[in-house]
């Protein structure tokens, strides 16, 4: 399996050297990360359920799109491949937009992250071995159904509390 390699960050958020993945977890070392949603045009967000396969968090809610920031890569371009690995959609022809910047020690979050919104009303054709379900929800909705417990990934409820609650959106 491959051990994809990841800048390595300060606390001020500037590369120091690269690592594998593994390592970089092992250690808990800082690293950069991106974390999409697509929302349509009811205000509602494109949640999906990660695949039993997964290693971390598996059947639990995620992003619409999420991902490390690989070695060398900058936050938008990790937001485009990620776009097309895990949605097939291409980002370079449809609009994004950084909304929040969270860190590990503002915001309790595993990365150093941009977050962004993905204006779409369609369903994304998504990668079956990436989601096994999903479901449109108000960032309320959402955070109401994290808040009663049902399993999410460790950073989707600091996102939301952080970034939908505190923007209104």
């Amino acid at each position: 399996m491959y051990d994809e390699l990841l800048d390595v960050v300060s606390d001020a958020d500037e590369v120091i050297r690269q690592e594998p993945r593994s390592v970089v977890y092992t250690h808990k070392l800082n690293f950069r990360a991106v974390n999409g949603f697509l929302i349509n045009s009811s205000n509602q967000l494109w949640i999906p359920r990660r695949h039993p396969s997964k290693k971390l968090f598996p059947l639990s809610l995620d992003c619409s799109v999420a991902g490390h920031v690989s070695a060398g890569e900058d936050y938008d371009t990790a937001l485009i491949r990620e776009a097309a690995e895990e949605l097939n959609i291409d980002l370079t022809t449809l609009p994004f937009k950084r909304i929040a910047r969270l860190t590990p020690p503002e915001h309790g979050t595993s990365a150093f992250m941009w977050v962004y919104l993905i204006h779409q009303d369609e369903t994304p054709d998504y990668n079956r071995d990436d989601f096994v379900d999903y479901a449109w929800v108000t960032p309320a909705e959402l955070l109401e159904r994290l808040s009663k417990g049902e399993a999410a990934k460790s950073d989707l409820l600091p996102i939301v509390k952080h970034v939908f609650t505190a923007k209104g959106i």
